[in-house]
């Protein structure tokens, strides 16, 4: 638990979600505008969840439906492009996601300098991708090759739009993950973005590993966040964040500090 000091400076931390326009590559990227748009957006939507008060950002591309569970090179140089292009205004502490590729997420983070990598790093799922199998065993021994023991990984253990293969109870899944990959911190989501992680799946996890952050992982929002953070460690934060509540929106920078407000009232 203490590294969760150590990296964001207080308990019960708030990643925010940094999501940036498709990139090259992907079906719906604006070939016209190019990343200078890309790199825009992010900076707007940094600089408003920044002055609201967050605890970190988490950089990812998010827009890039449909994912792919092996992404192209593109996708990853992209967006270390536009991390470069904002690494000087980025004030707090930062992550990555590249959606849903661990070993591609190890190499951007090792890349840019990021603490943290939130991913699907276990498991095998029926998904709306398609079959999605992991490795890691060989992400784990990859970071550790390219001199990335520091970055923290946080294990999402629910991803959306997927089921285990296994049918295995939550709290069972957790209590393994933890065990056989030791993990430094623990995701627990909803269905999809924007959807409340589920308060039983939360206690469930909670439970079999105690010593283990656990964060909820989508659908935090003003009206549950205390209730979340009474059982979880922290929460990633993404569409509570936006322009009416909308995932594909701008950052509302009034709707950061009233979450933040109230964060902050409840740590204290």
């Amino acid at each position: 638990m203490e590294w969760l000091d150590d990296v964001f400076g207080t308990s019960k931390p708030i990643i925010a979600m940094l999501h940036l326009l498709a990139l090259p590559g992907d079906p719906n990227y604006d070939f016209e505008k190019g990343l200078k748009k890309v790199i825009k957006h992010a900076r707007a939507d940094l600089a408003a969840l920044q002055e609201g008060g967050v605890d970190a950002v988490m950089i990812s591309n998010e827009s890039s439906l449909p994912y792919l569970t092996e992404v192209e090179p593109i996708t990853t140089i992209s967006m270390a492009r536009a991390i470069g292009e904002l690494i000087d205004d980025i004030e707090v502490p930062f992550g990555v996601n590249v959606l849903w590729d661990p070993i591609a997420s190890i190499d951007l983070a090792i890349a840019t300098g990021a603490q943290f990598v939130r991913e699907i790093f276990t498991g095998v799922y029926a998904s709306d991708f398609g079959l999605w199998n992991t490795n890691c065993g060989e992400t784990i021994r990859h970071r550790n090759r390219l001199g990335g023991e520091h970055i923290r990984l946080l294990f999402n253990i629910v991803p959306e739009a997927a089921s285990y293969l296994s049918k295995r109870p939550l709290n069972e899944i957790a209590k393994s993950t933890v065990f056989n990959t030791n993990p430094d911190g623990i995701c627990v989501s909803g269905l999809t973005a924007g959807v409340e992680t589920s308060t039983q799946a939360l206690i469930s996890v909670k439970n079999a590993i105690k010593d283990t952050p656990v964060f909820a992982n989508t659908g935090v929002s003003i009206s549950n966040v205390e209730a979340q953070l009474e059982i979880a460690d922290g929460a990633v934060v993404g569409t509570t964040f936006k322009v009416d509540n909308h995932i594909w929106n701008p950052v509302d920078t009034n709707r950061v500090k009233k979450f933040m407000g109230r964060v902050k009232k409840y740590r204290s």
